[in-house]
């Protein structure tokens, strides 16, 4: 690949890295499963992204992507994880580490969320980057009463799991 669509790649992962992220916190549970499946990710996005037309947002794009990552990984149905050769321009990538101290308060929730099935992980996680259900939909398949009917049972389930724990 040349070096300008390179460039223009670390860049946008690089603006969008926290969707990845959040995205792996939800999908783990330790710090080196995260990194694990934060690289998978990075591989992924970069072996899709010279199919990537523009069509949709990157975030948009990169969401699916990276979703489909996390649930192929952790539902088994990939045993092995085919390898890359690793580029070293991407060895520039700036890698922020994602600190949970900071979000405390979030703990609780993510531990609730982990205990959903994949595709409601998906739309909480969507739902909680403030995406509209248009690009909900889109992204997940389902239509938008779908995705607000999923999302309206899913905050219930979860305060019924939050207050068991004493959180709510």
């Amino acid at each position: 690949m040349n070096t300008n669509l390179e460039q223009e790649f670390v860049v946008l992962l690089e603006n969008n890295q926290n969707i990845l992220h959040k995205i792996c916190k939800l999908y783990t549970a330790d710090l080196d499963a995260h990194q694990d499946l934060f690289q998978e990710m990075v591989i992924q996005l970069w072996k899709s992204y010279p199919k990537f037309k523009g069509d949709a947002k990157f975030s948009t794009w990169a969401y699916r992507v990276s979703l489909n990552t996390a649930i192929s990984l952790y539902r088994g149905k990939r045993t092995k994880i085919t390898l890359v050769e690793w580029d070293q321009s991407f060895a520039n990538i700036r890698y922020e580490e994602y600190n949970a101290d900071e979000e405390e308060q979030l703990k609780h929730l993510y531990d609730a969320v982990r205990q959903l099935n994949d595709i409601d992980k998906a739309l909480v996680y969507m739902y909680l980057e403030d995406k509209d259900y248009a690009e909900i939909s889109e992204t997940l398949g389902i239509s938008e009463v779908n995705a607000r009917v999923k999302m309206n049972r899913i905050k219930s389930k979860l305060k019924v799991m939050l207050a068991k724990k004493g959180v709510v």
